[in-house]
């Protein structure tokens, strides 16, 4: 059984199914239309990056990191540009859809192809439910500011949220989510509270999509040129308000705090994933998926570090903490028209990311379907429109009803760690695929460059470097969290790993409308590792908190005996840094095989900064991640085992 479960398929055999364009009429020449170009993978790319990221959560990651959030945008494009030249050669050797569910299962075999798959099916669906609930946010907003005399279009609070958020919100004592909670109609005393714009617009893309990749095509092409029209528009008025005094310093949260939003922000940069299952469609997948992918994800980290600066230019870094900094920052300057144009181009530019991945889901439901393991229905190609029509409709439908219902937190928790999952067995791919003795021919090959003795070296030196410099300062390990949204209590969580006698502590304060800022400081108690307080200050009643920063923290005990230099060693051994344990036992795994094999670089290093990006996921999402990988083991051993074709084949006579 070992032997059947890592079972091959062969790249010629994956090339001729695809020309037969298999599918419930098996054998007939059903297959999708051939029609996109370069110049449509990159608009699709582009489309899928522009999106959610740069109108949402750069305030996030731009609070965290402050102006040197621009480091964090290069270092996760970094990343993504190693694991694009990963994809681009696999692509460019099997131009067929199912992205990297197809090329491990060329490279490692069915079982680690059902992994992936399971695991994309996963990570599409929660990325496109995310979308959904964002777009509903701004398309809200927009809809309740619009005004017609003394007329103003409103649509009630119970219809634009989840009921989680409504219930907590009611709580904490939000306007908002009060008018949502005591508005909201009941049956049987359960209150239905439901986000009804982000199942319009789940319904309305699944229409586009299911009429065919043409209309899909000009769709997107049309939000890509209005996107990029309305960002260079703020980037140019922006520039005119930046205050260079907002930049010093340039990286005031430390390494550690630039690094801190890094899995939020990689969620943006998954356009490039979502291209390669489009091989199917292109005119000429070997040569315009490369540069489809590559181009877009240039375009789109030069975009996100230019506005990065205009943002952190225009205000100070903590201001940023929002939900539509964009909108935010223009504001505060009286430009209330753009910041009106901004709130257009966010719908506009989370519908698009939502076009793509709901065209990227239904195809790698139909890859696993030809395969075997999912049932025929799922690769059921519709007679007129040349799409996959029972899985469009169920992917509408999967995103669709858990958008009405689900919290917007709880949906992000794991959009990050699948697909960086997906981006480390691609790079692994290549590397599988460079030491094999057949290698498959491609037209494009990432760059050789040997890491016999380079890779072992890096490693000794990150080695050397955490042992020999102190790995993060303190201060980034203390925690400061507002207890509910209006209260004056404070809660102080010490997360260094080790004791500490007192931390000076400051916090940006302002009015409701989060103005007229100042600074309000206090110093905390002696705190045990792992332990937490409470701090009162009477301040803070009624006022808006902009932002928290640890200043310092003094006399800094060992950590149970270990010395200082070791306790970034010692404290891997536990619950919380399993992820960055098992990092550093893969780095070491690694270092070996590419000492004795000869690896090639840039696959390796794409392979270690995306687990590395993993590893940063709190250990709770790890769980979530691995139960969701068993359920998908049990459905693989239940059905797709047998029904597999590419077993049916091997044990024929």
């Amino acid at each position: 059984m070992a032997n059947q479960i890592f079972r091959k398929k062969s790249i010629p055999v994956i090339l001729r199914e695809a020309e037969m364009g298999l599918s419930d009429a098996e054998g007939h020449a059903a297959g999708l239309k051939k029609v996109l170009g370069v110049k449509d993978l990159t608009a699709l790319g582009v489309a899928a990056v522009i999106g959610a990221g740069i109108f949402s959560s750069i305030g996030k990651a731009s609070a965290d990191g402050g102006p040197g959030v621009v480091f964090l945008y290069i270092f996760t494009a970094i990343a993504c540009g190693f694991a694009a030249l990963c994809y681009a050669q696999f692509a460019s050797t099997v131009p067929v859809a199912g992205s990297a569910y197809t090329y491990s299962y060329v490279a490692f075999g069915e079982i680690f192809a059902w992994i992936i798959g399971w695991d994309l099916l996963m990570e599409y669906a929660i990325g496109n439910i995310a979308v959904a609930i964002s777009w509903s946010d701004y398309f809200t907003g927009l809809i309740n500011s619009v005004r017609f005399g003394s007329v103003r279009l409103h649509i009630p609070e119970w219809m634009t949220m989840d009921y989680v958020s409504a219930r907590d919100g009611f709580l904490a004592g939000s306007a908002e989510h009060i008018a949502a909670w005591t508005n909201a109609p009941q049956i049987g005393g359960l209150r239905l509270i439901m986000d009804l714009p982000a199942l319009g617009i789940v319904i309305l893309i699944t229409t586009i999509v299911f009429r065919g990749v043409r209309e899909s095509r000009n769709a997107s092409n049309l939000m890509v040129l209005l996107k990029l029209a309305v960002i260079f528009l703020v980037i140019v008025l922006g520039s005119f308000y930046i205050n260079p005094d907002n930049w010093s310093p340039f990286t005031p949260t430390g390494i550690g705090g630039i690094l801190k939003g890094v899995s939020a922000v990689f969620f943006a940069y998954i356009g490039f994933d979502a291209i390669s299952t489009t091989a199917e469609e292109c005119k000429d997948p070997q040569r315009d998926l490369p540069k489809g992918m590559i181009y877009s994800l240039i375009i789109c980290t030069v975009l996100y570090v230019v506005l990065a600066l205009v943002l952190t230019g225009m205000v100070h870094y903590s201001e940023l903490n929002v939900g539509d900094p964009l909108r935010m920052v223009f504001e505060s300057v009286g430009l209330k028209f753009v910041a009106g144009v901004v709130a257009v181009s966010a719908i506009i530019a989370t519908a698009s990311v939502l076009l793509v991945f709901q065209m990227g889901q239904p195809r790698i439901w139909m890859a696993m379907s030809r395969d075997g393991l999912l049932p025929k229905i799922f690769s059921r190609i519709h007679p007129i429109y040349k799409t996959p029509s029972f899985s469009t409709i169920l992917t509408g439908l999967v995103v669709g009803i858990p958008a009405l219902f689900l919290n917007l937190n709880v949906v992000l928790a794991l959009t990050s760690i699948g697909t960086l999952f997906a981006f480390v067995l691609v790079c692994g791919g290549v590397l599988v695929l460079q030491t094999s003795k057949d290698k498959p021919e491609s037209k494009f090959k990432v760059p050789f460059i040997n890491g016999k003795y380079i890779v072992p070296l890096l490693l000794v030196g990150a080695l050397a470097l955490i042992f020999y410099l102190e790995p993060g300062a303190p201060k980034n390990n203390v925690s400061v969290t507002r207890v509910g949204e209006t209260s004056d209590s404070l809660e102080i969580v010490n997360n260094t790993g080790y004791a500490f006698e007192s931390a000076a502590v400051n916090v940006r304060i302002g009015d409701a409308a989060g103005k007229n800022i100042e600074t309000a400081s206090f110093t905390v108690p002696a705190l045990g590792a792992g332990d937490t307080i409470f701090i009162r200050q009477a301040g803070l009643t009624g006022k808006k908190i902009s932002s928290t920063d640890v200043v310092s923290v003094s006399s800094v005990a060992s950590d149970q005996g270990s010395s200082i230099k070791m306790r970034y060693f010692s404290g891997l051994v536990s619950a919380e840094k399993f992820p960055m344990l098992l990092f550093w036992i893969v780095c070491i795994i690694v270092a070996v095989l590419s000492f004795r094999k000869g690896f090639s670089l840039l696959p390796v290093l794409g392979l270690l900064s995306c687990f590395y990006l993993m590893a940063q996921e709190h250990h709770s999402n790890w769980l979530r991640f691995l139960i969701w990988l068993a359920i998908g083991l049990v459905v693989y051993f239940t059905y797709s085992y047998s029904h597999s074709k590419l077993g049916k084949t091997a044990s024929a006579p």
